[in-house]
């Protein structure tokens, strides 16, 4: 058996909630390994829907356990409000089936009011962040001046960290024409959650190599896409951390051999929120139809997605930094009914042409595709559950685009519900 993590392979929205949803009812611990409540995800179980940020998916399974890992920043508040919501559909989230990492960096109000003055600020770069201080509990982290979940433990220790998490802050807010912070009222804001928080509390880093000692199997749950890495991602307009599979081993806390099998999610199509290039962007009739026959609006913000057509040449870079193994292809039941499919193969820019997307904003706003026009299909994709229930010429799209990103497709998702999906590849026996 292998454990496997699972990786946005494009802008992030590849439709990663259901098959998480899919893999970890044969899992034993669903681990979030980066990111925070900015990602959602959609489950659907026995018929009812969840929504979960911050939540690992396993936590709405019996007998699965979630963990949130070290590399995750989180926000106490909205964590314990997705708590309460998911109890009100019957879900309990006790120390019992959920962990979260002591050493997690906290998400705090100032976060997010830094990160709305800078949305709004008429000076330097708009990235098109969800607002919710994602970034600058990354920067405080990586500063050396944030809070974690262990110092709500100890509330004693708490105003000096403020004090010297505020000078960085306040100095921020003022060359922003903003307010100063009150440390006082965030000293007290915290203490109001710091007993219903700090009973999740774990070291997590020994909780999952029990769990690995005792053949457990472990799903690691990944947010966002490549394409948004701090590092390897279109870069300014990108996540603040590491979302690539590497990253699965150093925010849970377990070695580079804990992941055997890496799953890319890669959806038919391509989609973009918020700022920053996209090559294969359709602003007409087709991008249109496309986002509205998948749904493309964001599970947290409600906000609409951009839409194009598949971009190969940037899938197979992002597989190959990421170390895929296999992908599974989602939402191909969108395509139903074109009479002609585009796909990205590579770029001009500048009349030169690139097999791959250069590093440089300025470099990938001017990037023009390089078209592959395939033959469309008048059939119905939706709901097929095996080979023999695809049109020939989706099947062809499928195997023209593993030949294009040199990747196999382990799975492709054929609609919405959970059981709807084409398995070539399990995953976890691989």
């Amino acid at each position: 058996m292998a454990d496997v993590a699972v990786i946005g392979a494009q802008w992030g929205d590849e439709g990663k909630g259901k098959i998480v949803d899919w893999l970890s009812a044969r899992a034993d611990v669903v681990v979030r390994f980066q990111g925070g409540h900015n990602a959602g995800h959609t489950l659907v179980i026995d018929g009812v829907v969840y929504k979960l940020s911050l939540l690992p998916s396993g936590v709405v399974r019996k007998g699965c356990a979630g963990v949130i890992g070290a590399g995750v920043v989180v926000d106490p508040f909205a964590l314990l409000a997705e708590i309460d919501r998911i109890r009100e559909q019957g879900v309990e989230v006790t120390p019992d089936n959920l962990m979260i990492a002591e050493n997690a960096s906290l998400i705090l109000p100032v976060h997010q009011e830094l990160d709305a003055m800078r949305e709004t600020s008429n000076s330097g770069v708009r990235i098109g962040t969800t607002k919710r201080g994602i970034g600058p509990a990354y920067e405080d982290k990586a500063g050396r001046r944030g809070l974690r979940i262990v110092d709500l433990a100890r509330l004693d220790t708490l105003p000096g960290k403020i004090e010297n998490l505020l000078v960085h802050h306040n100095a921020l807010r003022r060359g922003l024409g903003g307010e100063e912070a009150d440390g006082a009222a965030l000293l007290e804001t915290l203490k109001s959650v710091a007993d219903r928080i700090t009973p999740f509390m774990k070291p997590v880093w020994r909780e999952l190599d029990t769990a690995r000692k005792e053949g457990k199997r472990i799903l690691f749950e990944g947010a966002q896409g490549v394409l948004l890495d701090v590092d390897h991602g279109t870069y300014p307009y990108v996540t603040s951390s590491n979302t690539v599979a590497g990253q699965a081993a150093a925010g849970s806390g377990l070695g580079p051999r804990a992941v055997g099998y890496v799953l890319g999610i890669v959806k038919a199509y391509t989609t973009r929120v918020g700022e920053g290039p996209f090559p294969t962007e359709l602003e007409d009739e087709t991008g249109k139809r496309l986002g509205e026959r998948g749904h493309e609006f964001g599970t947290v913000t409600g906000r609409k997605r951009r839409c194009g057509w598949f971009d190969a040449a940037l899938v197979r870079q992002t597989l190959k930094i990421a170390g895929v193994d296999g992908i599974a292809l989602t939402k191909l039941d969108v395509l139903d009914g074109f009479e002609e499919l585009k796909v990205c193969v590579g770029y001009r820019i500048g009349g030169e042409d690139y097999d791959y997307l250069p590093a440089g904003a300025d470099i990938q706003a001017v990037a023009e595709p390089i078209y592959e026009t395939m033959e469309g299909w008048s059939g119905t994709t939706e709901k097929a559950r095996s080979w023999a229930d695809l049109p020939a010429e989706a099947v062809k799209y499928v195997r023209r685009i593993e030949e294009l990103i040199e990747a196999p497709v382990a799975l492709v998702s054929t609609s919405p519900e959970r059981d709807d999906v084409i398995l070539m590849r399990d995953p976890f026996q691989d």
